[in-house]
């Protein structure tokens, strides 16, 4: 089978690269009803697309990203008008399945496609609601790990014998627990500090999804650098929230009940740990582990 990518590859060489763009855009549209149905626990399979209205949306008015255009953003059935954000997202995901295609071999690309669903998931489920759904992060621990004993060279590990699938498979294991381990324990000493929660229960099994994907490395890092890329990001836009008086609607008990508030009163962590966790898969690894290893190694003696 990798025999014939190869060559199409070699006789069309933007061939696949464009079907994997529309696959991405497709399954972009079906994460757009993810976002919207998983936090009401609502079917993502039942019923099929429908309007806002409740009119079932024909197939030639649910093309990705084109229908977004072909209506000028107004559902055809009703005229209410629909995000941009659709289209948008999208887009995204085909861009990048691509990337992964183009960067990782082909069992590599496609596990590297199911980890960039979930961070998108998760990152505008977090948006829209100030939660990480369990589907989500926990449903993403199991899939990582399932994905890393079927996939070992995501790991690095040479795939020609059992022990390197059992080898993968512990790596994701324990990516899992540290990602999971390290959160939830800085949440505890936040809260002791601030006395006040200082970070979800969402965001603890969220990272330790990103574990099981990129290992405790990954995990470390999507800590940290999401860390880092929340103070580089939002920062200034609380600051800014807080001189124009921007508000917020955020949800503030387990029945759902919403409140609006002063904007930056409550931060969702997910976006930035999704980030840090793909800079870390696309690419980032190599300094990272690197870099780990001195200290490890400084700390050793």
């Amino acid at each position: 089978m990798l025999e014939n990518f190869e060559i199409i590859s070699a006789e069309l060489p933007g061939f696949i690269p464009v079907v994997i763009f529309i696959f991405g855009a497709v399954i972009g549209s079906f994460l757009n009803v993810c976002i919207y149905r998983i936090p009401n626990n609502h079917s993502v399979v039942k019923p099929p697309s429908s309007c806002a209205c409740g009119e079932r949306i024909p197939w030639n008015y649910n093309i990705p990203i084109l229908s977004w255009f072909m209506l000028r953003g107004k559902a055809a059935c009703c005229g209410n008008a629909f995000s941009l954000r659709y289209a948008l997202l999208e887009l995204l995901t085909g861009l990048i399945f691509v990337a992964c295609w183009i960067q990782f071999s082909p069992f590599v690309a496609l596990t590297g496609m199911l980890f960039v669903s979930l961070m998108i998931v998760g990152t505008f489920v977090d948006f829209d609601h100030m939660i990480i759904p369990d589907r989500v992060s926990i449903g993403g621990m199991i899939l990582g790990v399932i994905g890393s004993f079927c996939v070992p060279e995501l790991h690095g590990i040479d795939a020609s014998n059992l022990e390197g699938n059992l080898k993968s498979g512990l790596i994701a294991v324990t990516g899992a627990i540290v990602g999971a381990g390290l959160v939830y324990w800085i949440a505890i000493l936040g809260e002791l500090i601030l006395r006040k929660p200082a970070m979800g229960e969402g965001d603890v099994k969220f990272l330790g999804c990103i574990g099981a994907f990129c290992g405790w490395q990954g995990a470390l890092f999507g800590m940290f650098g999401g860390a880092v890329l929340g103070c580089l990001v939002l920062l200034p836009l609380i600051i800014l929230g807080r001189i124009f008086g921007w508000q917020q609607t955020v949800i503030v008990d387990e029945n759902n009940t919403q409140e609006t508030v002063a904007f930056g009163t409550q931060v969702p962590f997910g976006p930035m740990l999704s980030l840090a966790g793909l800079i870390y898969f696309f690419g980032f690894s190599a300094y990272v582990d690197a870099h780990i290893e001195n200290v490890m190694t400084l700390l050793g003696g």
